[in-house]
């Protein structure tokens, strides 16, 4: 650490004393002392704060709110700066104002009683029962919490996951059984991605308290999260029953009946939702989503329209209408978008949404300069919240080609269970994969199902570490033989909700080609498609598009290119040690010989023709992916060239795909 910095380390310390000692006018003149210096932004940040509350302390409430706005120019997301606003806006007697930060306080961060305590009676005034319920049952749920956790679950929502992690298990040594404590474990597991763990804690809370709501909520959300719908869907129904009248559970079981493929039952309850007019505009966004995923484009245009209407920089809901990719938006609407990404009221994830959807607007004018630049502040903005290594990636794609050598796949390749029904669609995003799957799917003996997750969830399990045993994938030699039969067995009993009882399934879950070696181990008889794209026209779709959560490589051109690279190596390497037994089907030929490729693709399964591949279009089956409303097209040539449009602004790729 620079000296610099260790010295405003210590000056911020000073500052926060002179506070604590109501010494408010030094606390002050130190502050802007210290702005005159080079910060970095953590500093900075902490001391504007620091001077926004000096100064609210000493009623300057005028140059308070300057402050915290300046300091939401530079972390917009910041809740404490939110709940500053609220306390100067009521100072000031600007009520609304203060009402709205310091509800957006209580969004960022969940933890801050304060602002919970602020909103109570200003929702009581305003006579917004439901929203007092809530209110209360929060200060309530906060106020009843020790201390250690009320801090830990503070931390938790401030970013500072470790040191929460640390204080939570730190109290639960001690406290074992409590049950807010193992909820603020499970959700710390969440926001650090080991969601097999919450799921375990979350089990274990269900088993101290069969009666918590709370819990079973969470767990329904992570069963919705790793795709176990049909438990999800059986939580759901626990919920609505114990609790008609609560707006989460009714919306938690639509999407788990989303989830099913039992859509017209979930829009069926979110338009009982809106009829009883209990709908804010994420109810409007899911019920678009699952118009869309029925194939009823414009009833999901007029929902996302709603969703907007009712919260007009509604990110998602225009980012969702350019996600049909057939939606052009009209002059207000870009007016709208525009205006919304200048706000600082507006939220970070709101502004991604926006530049997106401008993107697409732009692009649909042929104002290509204007697209890329909102493209890339899109995802210049989502790539800030993420932490995505490159190298990561390589070291995990050369451990798979260390792992599964050809010597591995020889002793151990007719170990696992000799079903035939799996037929695996891998592929990077945006390569063309929901195509193949539309048309396999409208075959009378395959069944269509998702983006599945339990290639993804074994691999997982297996890459646990236990003691100074090594883990997935070097482990594999280790594995005791009888397991790779009972663990394909276990897939396709786990995947036999999603069918429809074909004698054939697909599992398209793109990320699954980092496990083909497993798959091929566990499932030796299994069809394995690599659905292909031209690199510069695959790497820029995945550019412009906003994926919904993962493919966090996708938000920088440089990544994307490495990624695709990455993909292909280990691609080359499956090919390799499983020879014959991979179908590469290159997209572009689909498009330009789409019989000629259709029937190859059919060989390949092993299944005869049927003219109904050929009128995949016609196909009405649930389609959750953003090509939903493409595969329902005829297949059209227009796409293979636009990223043409683009070359000027895409050095990144053209120096490593174009020859």
């Amino acid at each position: 650490m620079s000296a610099q910095i260790l010295s405003s380390a210590h000056e911020l310390k000073r500052i926060q004393q002179l506070l604590q000692q109501s010494n408010f006018a030094d606390a002050e003149q130190s502050a802007l002392a210290l702005l005159k210096d080079k910060l970095d932004i953590q500093v900075e940040t902490q001391c504007r704060y620091l001077l926004a509350v000096c100064r609210r302390l000493q009623r300057k409430y005028d140059q308070a709110i300057e402050d915290v706005k300046q300091l939401l120019k530079i972390t917009p997301e910041h809740a404490r700066a939110h709940q500053e606003l609220g306390y100067n806006y009521r100072a000031v007697g600007q009520g609304k104002l203060a009402s709205i930060h310091f509800y957006k306080a209580t969004k960022l961060n969940p933890a801050l009683l304060s602002a919970w305590q602020a909103l109570l009676p200003i929702y009581q005034q305003a006579d917004q029962k439901e929203a007092s319920v809530l209110c209360k049952n929060q200060i309530n749920h906060l106020s009843g919490l020790p201390k250690s956790l009320l801090a830990a679950t503070d931390l938790l929502y401030d970013g500072k996951i470790v040191e929460a992690d640390a204080l939570c298990r730190h109290y639960l040594q001690e406290n074992k059984h409590s049950l807010d404590g193992l909820l603020l474990l499970a959700e710390i597991a969440v926001v650090l991605k080991a969601i097999s763990e919450a799921e375990f804690i979350l089990e274990t809370c269900i088993e101290l308290a069969p009666d918590n709501l709370e819990a079973k909520y969470q767990l329904f959300k992570i069963y919705s999260k790793l795709g176990k719908f049909s438990k999800a869907l059986s939580l759901g129904d626990i919920l609505v029953q114990k609790d008609p009248n609560n707006i989460f559970y009714s919306v938690a079981k639509a999407t788990a009946l989303v989830g099913v493929g039992e859509i017209q039952k979930a829009i069926d309850i979110y338009l009982k939702i809106i009829d009883d007019n209990k709908a804010e505009s994420n109810v409007y966004l899911l019920l678009g989503h699952a118009y869309k995923t029925q194939g009823n484009i414009a009833q999901s245009v007029i929902a996302y329209q709603q969703a907007y209407q009712l919260e007009l920089y509604c990110g998602d809901a225009y980012w969702s209408l350019a996600n049909t990719k057939t939606y052009e938006f009209n002059p207000e609407e870009i007016q709208h978008m525009l205006a919304g990404t200048t706000k600082n009221e507006v939220s970070l994830q709101d502004k991604v949404h926006l530049h997106f959807a401008l993107g697409k607007a732009y692009e649909d004018q042929k104002h290509y300069e204007q697209s890329f630049l909102h493209y890339g502040l899109g995802n210049q903005l989502q790539s800030a919240t993420l932490s995505y290594s490159s190298n990561n990636h390589a070291q995990f794609v050369e451990s798979q080609i260390k792992a599964f050598t050809p010597e591995l796949i020889a002793k151990m390749g007719n170990l696992g269970y000799s079903d035939r029904a799996p037929i695996f669609i891998v592929g990077m995003p945006r390569a063309g994969s929901t195509l193949l799957e539309q048309i396999l799917a409208s075959h009378s003996e395959v069944d269509g199902t998702m983006e599945l997750h339990e290639i993804l969830g074994l691999a997982s399990n297996l890459s646990k570490k236990q003691g100074s045993k090594p883990v997935y994938p070097h482990n594999i030699e280790s594995i005791p033989e009888n397991y790779f039969a009972e663990l394909g067995k276990k897939f396709i009993q786990d995947t036999q909700v999603y069918r429809q009882g074909a004698a054939y399934f697909i599992d398209k879950m793109p990320n699954n080609y980092m496990h083909i070696g497993l798959i091929k181990l566990i499932l030796p008889n299994a069809k394995i498609i690599d659905a292909r794209r031209d690199p510069m026209a695959c790497c820029f779709s995945v550019f412009k598009q906003l994926f919904g959560e993962g493919q966090e490589f996708s938000y920088s051109l440089s990544d994307i290119a490495q990624y695709y690279q990455n993909y292909v190596k280990l691609m080359d390497h499956w090919q390799h040690v499983f020879p014959a037994q991979i179908l590469r089907v290159q997209h572009e030929d689909v498009v330009n010989d789409t019989e000629a490729q259709i029937r190859r693709l059919l060989d390949f399964c092993g299944l005869p023709f049927e003219q109904a591949c050929i009128d995949f279009h016609k196909n009405k089956r649930a389609v959750k992916t953003p090509s939903a409303q493409q595969v329902r097209q005829p297949i059209y040539k227009t796409g293979l060239e636009q990223w043409t449009n683009f070359e000027p602004y895409l050095e990144e790729l053209t120096t490593r795909f174009k020859v």
